[in-house]
């Protein structure tokens, strides 16, 4: 035991001697998002850094993989002011629907206090992180940051409260309050089988929705109450879905060997998005007693979905789909 090293605090200027030139870039790297979104529990892909968004500019600029919206980044090496907060505020009124991230050396009591303000009077389309910084070493070791969160959204309060207001006593309402429980079940699982799948907090609808790591693509799990079927799919809503799910089924037979399974590819046509997908009939979710053979089943499929086209999807590039006279057509 006498080997063990001892934690030491190092100060933030001596790595990062300014916000603009040295945080900000080194806080943009592909590795350090990573380790931002494990803290935020959102997968993060930059856009743009020092960029303007409408009239407003921000620090960094992302984009949340999974819900496709902006998450805009502002970094102070010192303790939170006023002024970055009206920033904050600004970005808020400004936009329909995005998360804010506030990081500093030290959050003020009275800025904590008015993030989480700010996350319990605003509706789950804005939702405001505060973050502070640190540095840390063992002896002779390069500096380790870590991120603490100090106020958040609360995620759980806000489906909840969904779901109670949905509460009126109307058949419509049971089902929606069955599925909030369903999904909220399903995380449950997931995290205890610690996958590739990173959870988010149910809602009352047919389906719900995980990160495969690019903006434009995400996982998906549903439930068909009318035809008694459950599925798993890989879905593409961006503009650019059609090329994709064609550049995906020219390695079809690659793809489903790895998977293990033939796979259901549907262009949808006359739609902007398009799926591969995995369904499981003859299954009632409303049975409760059957849940937990359901979700050892949507479980295993999405984690497999995810471990087959993570990569895959981060490497497609549109321009490499040359459409030809007949092949718009995925074969079944």
């Amino acid at each position: 035991m006498s080997g063990l090293g001892r934690l030491e605090r190092v100060d933030l200027r001596d790595i990062w001697q300014s916000e603009a030139q040295h945080f900000t870039p080194w806080l943009a790297r592909e590795d350090n998002l990573v380790l931002l979104g494990e803290t935020l529990g959102i997968d993060l892909e930059l856009e743009a850094v020092e960029q303007n968004v409408g009239p407003f500019r921000a620090d960094i600029l992302c984009k949340d993989t999974l819900s496709d919206r902006w998450v805009l980044v502002e970094n102070q090496l010192e303790r939170t002011d006023h002024t970055h907060l009206g920033q904050l505020m600004t970005y808020a009124a400004g936009l329909d629907a995005v998360t804010i991230v506030w990081i500093a050396a030290r959050v003020a009591d009275e800025h904590r206090a008015a993030m989480d303000w700010l996350n319990e009077i605003t509706d789950s389309e804005v939702r405001f992180f505060a973050l502070e910084v640190e540095l840390w070493r063992i002896g002779g070791s390069p500096a380790a940051p870590k991120f603490n969160v100090v106020s958040k959204p609360n995620d759980w309060s806000r489906s909840t409260n969904e779901a109670k207001r949905a509460a009126s006593g109307d058949e419509v309402t049971e089902t929606k309050a069955l599925q909030l429980e369903y999904w909220q079940t399903l995380n449950t699982l997931i995290e205890r089988r610690n996958g590739p799948l990173k959870t988010r907090s149910g809602r009352p609808q047919h389906w719900q929705n995980y990160s495969v790591g690019r903006t434009g693509f995400r996982i998906t799990a549903s439930v068909n109450s009318r035809e008694n079927r459950i599925r798993a799919e890989l879905f593409m809503y961006s503009d650019d879905a059609k090329q994709f799910f064609h550049l995906l089924f020219e390695k079809r037979a690659e793809i489903e060997s790895a998977f293990g399974q033939k796979l259901d590819w549907d262009e949808l046509p006359g739609r902007k998005g398009a799926r591969i997908s995995l369904s499981k009939d003859g299954v009632d979710f409303s049975r409760i007693g059957d849940w937990e053979r359901q979700h050892e089943w949507l479980a295993e499929h999405l984690e497999q979905f995810h471990r087959v086209f993570s990569k895959r999807v981060t490497v497609l590039n549109a321009e490499h789909w040359n459409e030809e006279p007949g092949s718009n057509e995925a074969e079944e």
